[in-house]
């Protein structure tokens, strides 16, 4: 059983910064990409950041510059930190984990940006 637990959401200012986090516990094997979706309502779900377990990250071309996604593989955590937040980067944020060709899921959590 694996379970992955998202914190830091909330509601941020149009400028404003946030960091995201999420830890994996349970029966893990190795970790390999961890990554971080949204959704909007009516809007489809993406995928916002991913890293593999070497470091190598890839962004969705509307964040690059702004968020960066971090993760430490002896605690199982992948981080993301989200700076010039702009008002249509609200959404419901899930954290992903593939372990041995399966992808588990949080619960997501809420972030909100006000102008």
């Amino acid at each position: 059983q694996v379970q992955l637990v998202e914190s830091g959401g909330g509601l941020v200012q149009a400028g404003g910064s946030l960091r995201l986090s999420c830890a994996a516990s349970g029966s893990i094997a190795t970790i390999r990409t961890m990554g971080w979706y949204r959704q909007a309502p009516g809007k489809q779900r993406e995928l916002v950041a991913a890293i593999t377990g070497g470091g190598s990250a890839n962004y969705v071309d509307s964040v690059k510059g702004r968020f960066t996604i971090s993760r430490d593989n002896a605690k199982n955590t992948v981080s993301l930190q989200m700076n010039a937040l702009k008002p249509e980067d609200t959404a419901v944020y899930y954290c992903n984990a593939e372990i041995l060709r399966i992808n588990y899921w949080g619960q997501g959590t809420q972030v909100t940006v006000s102008s």
